[in-house]
């Protein structure tokens, strides 16, 4: 089909070194411009952050640093893609929450005032959301054919729960899906193990306050040490330790960092 269009819209996607609005830079930008004639333009650029892509970024889009050391930075192609995007609407999935501010901050760093007061902005992820609900009671027909009585009821809601795991399996347990490293796995399975390595978050803590990186070190998700160890920034900042445990954190992510500041002072005696 083709779009009703008023005036040219913009498709993008960014890849970048992280997930920090402010901090972050952009890796790589792809832009599929649709004139409402139907003619599309395609331009895709790798970009240089000047500032070091972590690891675990690399291995989800497989952009590492050699790849774009040669590369033109942001500020030197904001003015070129300002201009391809000027008069233009806006799409993409979850842009609102997460690729418009973060080419925002882009922009306004190479001194360009990126507006979007007169754009019309789509977002596939919110249609996505909110006309396939995810909500239980969603999930319980979409599975089951069933209509969840008495939901928010804990034992209901329990009940349910169960059966849509049921079904999950037999949905899926043949159904196979490319994996990051671009190999086809099987994820789910009649298996409580493989499931709970399916659908269990890469946090230490149960917040995500602290996480484990790609070599499977505890490192810190949040502030001046995002993405340096635990085990670094107590040997090097004690009273790091200190703060958090004063810190309106929750209690689990307290008994973590205790765990890992002990383990560190028990390898330190050991040695």
């Amino acid at each position: 089909m083709k779009l009703n269009l008023k005036k040219p819209i913009i498709f993008f996607d960014l890849e970048t070194t992280g997930v920090d609005i402010c901090k972050d830079r952009i890796v790589e930008i792809s832009m599929l411009k649709v004139l409402p004639t139907g003619e599309e333009i395609l331009k895709t650029k790798r970009i240089n952050p000047t500032i070091p892509i972590p690891l675990e970024s690399s291995m989800i889009h497989g952009i590492y640093d050699e790849h774009v050391a040669n590369c033109p930075t942001f500020a030197q192609l904001a003015r070129g893609m300002d201009e391809f995007m000027q008069g233009c609407d806006l799409g993409g999935f979850n842009l609102n929450k997460f690729d418009i501010p973060l080419l925002a901050e882009e922009f306004l760093r190479s001194n360009i005032d990126f507006d979007i007061t007169n754009r019309s902005v789509v977002d596939v992820c919110r249609i996505f959301h909110q006309m396939e609900q995810r909500t239980l009671s969603a999930a319980y027909k979409f599975y089951c054919d069933k209509t969840l009585e008495n939901a928010h009821s804990a034992e209901a809601d329990t009940i349910a729960t169960y059966e849509i795991l049921k079904a999950q399996i037999i949905r899926y347990e043949n159904v196979s899906m490319v994996s990051a490293d671009l190999k086809e796995v099987f994820p789910v399975s009649n298996d409580m193990q493989q499931l709970h390595k399916f659908t269990s978050q890469n946090a230490a803590d149960l917040l995500g306050r602290i996480v484990f990186n790609a070599d499977g070190v505890e490192v810190f998700n949040f502030g001046k040490h995002k993405n340096v160890s635990v085990e670094e920034v107590l040997r090097k900042e004690p009273s790091y330790y200190d703060w958090m445990m004063k810190g309106e954190f929750p209690l689990y992510t307290k008994k973590v960092l205790t765990r890992i500041k002990l383990r560190n002072s028990f390898m330190k005696v050991s040695s």
